[in-house]
């Protein structure tokens, strides 16, 4: 079976010529070992030298957990100019993860180019940031993004052009929209992780998220050290209800009958698992604007949506407001990066439901699901505040591109 390529691969294909060991995060069956299979296959028909390992083999893990330079049991130790890479598949099962990485690049990076694959939970460690600084670069990986399911649904690559083609020219009529459409809300109910986008049928993707989502729960609270399993359940089961919303801690402390500090902790394992993301109010003035709680989003809606046991199509959801909400904020983090996204909200309950940075300016979003809802009227008192940022719609239903959330 040809594997397909992620947008991920050409990135860290460029970075195999620098010296920084490149650390590709991100959650569980979103491609990582599949792009380092995908870097063997390269090298090897570049004629370069390439060990690949796996940290999953007790034999491997045991030695270089003794010490760094047993990798060399495992790949001879260079004696000429040509370098090796060493692609090491789940560095997280290390005990000392950080310091196999400084020790190698402090000492054989002329020699030795490292890509090595984890999960997020070392990476958001603060010890791995401040050891390996100048030392490596990260690469996360998500699901599919909607030009990737498209491009795995379709060998030919046409529909990937035709919606670059739609979102490049906001007066572009596709005749290819209306299955460009279905793509869409097959997308919306059951996500991007490469095996579910891969299966025929909607049984099979169900059960592929369902087999996908118990294993997460097992492996993410297991390595995580949590106790009260059923709670971490419920808690899921709860945000995904609330995607969208503002995360109140001690709200979900009191429902869950659990103390704050414990359900941070819940909230801190689901963000290093990659499975929502928190973004941040957007504020000048504090005592008009809420400045503490952000609000929460899923990073693949078919992982929401099986948390909820909720398939419905868009257009029979009592929700699509709320996922809609949740796509756009996908969207945003792909294009602008999840660090320069943030929400406006007062006290008095005015909200715009995102602002984003886009390099050289600021503007603002609002996600609706028909683009007749958006009335600019109601956002007066934010654009007299803040000027310099244009307030516009994005909506599901909408016969123009521009406002239309596949255009974006």
């Amino acid at each position: 079976m040809e594997l397909k390529e992620r947008k991920l691969f050409k990135c860290i294909k460029e970075h195999l010529n620098n010296k920084e060991c490149s650390i590709i995060i991100g959650a569980r069956q979103t491609g990582k070992s599949t792009i380092l299979r995908q870097l063997q296959l390269y090298l090897e028909k570049e004629n370069k030298k390439v060990i690949s390992i796996t940290l999953e083999d007790p034999l491997i893990l045991n030695e270089l957990n003794k010490h760094p330079e047993n990798i060399f049991k495992f790949v001879k130790k260079p004696v000429d100019a040509k370098k090796i890479y060493v692609l090491v598949d789940e560095i997280q099962y290390l005990n000392a993860p950080t310091n196999f990485l400084k020790l190698l690049f402090d000492k054989y990076s002329d020699a030795l180019k490292i890509v090595a694959t984890g999960s997020s939970a070392f990476y958001m460690d603060n010890k791995f940031k401040d050891s390996l600084s100048g030392r490596k670069k990260i690469f996360e990986l998500y699901t599919l993004d909607f030009e990737e399911y498209l491009d795995f649904k379709n060998a030919d690559h046409e529909m990937v052009e035709e919606l670059r083609f739609i979102r490049n020219d906001n007066n572009y009529i596709s005749l290819k929209r209306k299955e460009i459409n279905n793509y869409f809300d097959d997308y919306l109910s059951f996500g991007g992780y490469p095996a579910v986008v891969l299966k025929d049928n909607e049984l099979e993707k169900t059960d592929t998220l369902k087999e996908l989502f118990l294993s997460y729960l097992k492996k993410d609270a297991l390595e995580a050290g949590i106790q009260y399993h059923d709670k971490f359940y419920n808690l899921l089961v709860i945000i995904a209800h609330q995607s969208g919303s503002l995360l109140n801690i001690n709200e979900l402390s009191n429902t869950l009958g659990m103390s704050v500090t414990a359900v941070s902790n819940y909230i801190y394992v689901l963000r290093k698992s990659f499975h929502i993301q928190l973004v941040p109010p957007f504020f000048n003035n504090i005592r008009k604007e809420l400045t503490k709680m952000p609000k929460i989003y899923f990073n693949d809606l078919g992982l929401r949506n099986i948390i909820m046991n909720y398939f419905n199509p868009i257009m029979q959801r009592a929700d699509k407001g709320t996922v809609i909400e949740n796509y756009i904020y996908i969207r945003l983090r792909q294009l602008y990066g999840h660090e320069n996204i943030r929400f406006w909200r007062t006290t008095s309950g005015a909200e715009i439901d995102f602002i984003y940075n886009s390099g050289k300016i600021k503007s603002g979003i609002e996600a609706k699901f028909n683009a007749n809802e958006f009335k600019p009227s109601k956002y007066t008192k934010f654009t007299e505040s803040y000027p310099d940022i244009s307030i516009n719609c994005k909506a599901y239903l909408s016969k123009n591109n521009e406002k239309n959330i596949i255009g974006l």
